[in-house]
């Protein structure tokens, strides 16, 4: 790691232990409302009115630890159940809701601890650098000379000017210790919310049968696009040009006998009309499965598209076996978009795709020098990505601040198919 990157965690980590003593502080208030909505539940009205707004408080709290958390590497999936249909915000069927969904407990079982946990270890990242700092500024130096006495780090009491000038080396490795360690404790503080905000394995599982619901409707909502899109393709381009085709032949029949130099015209058009048919047809069968796919792989493909770019793009590849075809066309496709995205949108001089295989999942990583600001939610493709890898139990993360770089991280369940290694040509 660069001394600027350790340097940058350590920073954001700082800034991340202050954050964390301020939430601290606010779980203990949400504690003290989520007992006193407790106690008011047996109180006609008071406890279905006061309790649902309380634990959403609480969840909010909740989503933010688990914001964090997934920030420093730790991911924590939101264990809730989805609200009943037609449920108002408060009433009986949010207060039946709320008691009867474990992980509101066990998010209020998790507030003091949550809350004493994150004050401690926020204070551990934030006052070491802040001590260090104090040595680097000699302020004990300065505190010595006007008050007479005062210690910093092994030197307790400064008793000289040179022991004071002392504290400057070290407060640089107090704080140089305070950096490298801060974010190991942002880390056990995110390891320690996991405990009680991860979904159990029961919630576990009910969130994998949503999701797996969801994908499938978004995979059945794709496969219907797709076969639309073809569809239209071969009614507007192909099918239209073969009916031209045979009008232009039949033609050319009925001026064989009376004209044969414009049936032989005629039929010098009609060879044009069908290469064109054939040349569309091959595009239509290329954006279903490319052949390049099947015949060198992810690998040989990915290459070869990364060379018709406009942009110069390096592949990094060590994946030379076959995997499945579906998952080998998803990916290549995903990576295709991605590299779309890159081309038209971000004003990127350079982009690189990096693909690995690791512990039967496919890793792969799209990358530009672009402007950055890429959003989901502001186009269709990089939903695309997601909807193509949902439908195989694959993940996309998208980190694109402004000002660049763009990074599209995808992961892919996969296993090898074949053993077989495919051709593939450099890409610089």
């Amino acid at each position: 790691m660069e001394t600027r990157d350790w340097i940058r965690d350590g920073l954001r980590a700082v800034a991340g232990g202050a954050l964390a003593i301020a939430l601290s502080i606010a779980n203990f208030a949400l504690f003290v409302l989520f007992v006193l909505a407790l106690v008011m539940t047996p109180v006609l009205g008071f406890g279905l009115v006061l309790l649902p707004l309380v634990t959403q408080l609480v969840r909010l709290r909740a989503d933010a630890a688990r914001h964090v958390a997934g920030g420093w590497g730790v991911p924590v999936a939101r264990p809730y159940r989805p609200r009943p249909e037609k449920s108002l915000p408060v009433g009986w069927g949010a207060f039946r809701w709320i008691v009867t969904d474990p992980a509101t407990w066990r998010d209020f079982a998790w507030l003091l601890p949550g809350a004493i946990v994150g004050l401690t270890l926020g204070l551990g990242s934030l006052l070491a650098p802040l001590y260090g700092l104090q040595g680097i500024v000699l302020l004990p130096l300065w505190i010595y000379l006007g008050a007479d006495w005062y210690g910093y780090g092994v030197i307790w009491p400064i008793e000289s000017v040179s022991e004071g000038f002392l504290s400057l080396p070290q407060g640089a490795l107090i704080l140089a210790i305070g950096l490298a360690a801060a974010p190991y404790l942002r880390r056990v503080d995110a390891q320690f919310g996991r405990l009680f905000l991860g979904p159990t394995g029961n919630a576990a599982l009910r969130l994998r049968v949503t999701q797996l619901t969801v994908t499938r409707a978004d995979t059945v909502d794709a496969q219907a696009a797709e076969l639309r899109r073809i569809e239209r393709d071969l009614h507007d381009g192909a099918q239209a040009r073969l009916v031209s085709l045979g009008m232009t032949i039949g033609l050319a029949e009925e001026m064989i006998e009376r004209d044969p130099a414009t049936a032989r015209q005629l039929l010098a058009e009609a060879r044009e009309a069908s290469t064109t048919a054939l040349v569309e047809l091959r595009h239509l069968v290329r954006g279903i499965h490319p052949p390049v796919l099947g015949e060198r792989g992810l690998d040989g493909a990915v290459r070869a598209l990364a060379l018709n770019l406009r942009v110069p793009t390096s592949v990094d590849s060590d994946v030379p076996e076959r995997l499945d075809t579906p998952v080998e066309s998803a990916a290549y496709f995903a990576i295709a978009e991605a590299l779309a995205n890159a081309t038209a949108h971000s004003g990127a001089t350079f982009a690189y795709v990096s693909i690995k295989r690791g512990d039967d999942r496919l890793h792969l990583e799209v990358g530009d020098d672009g402007h950055g600001g890429a959003d989901p939610a502001r186009g269709t493709g990089l939903r695309g990505i997601q909807r193509r890898l949902a439908a195989f139990d694959g993940t996309m993360a998208l980190s694109s601040p402004p000002g660049g770089p763009t990074i599209v991280t995808m992961e892919l369940p996969c296993v090898l198919s074949s053993p077989k290694t495919m051709l593939s040509s450099g890409t610089d």
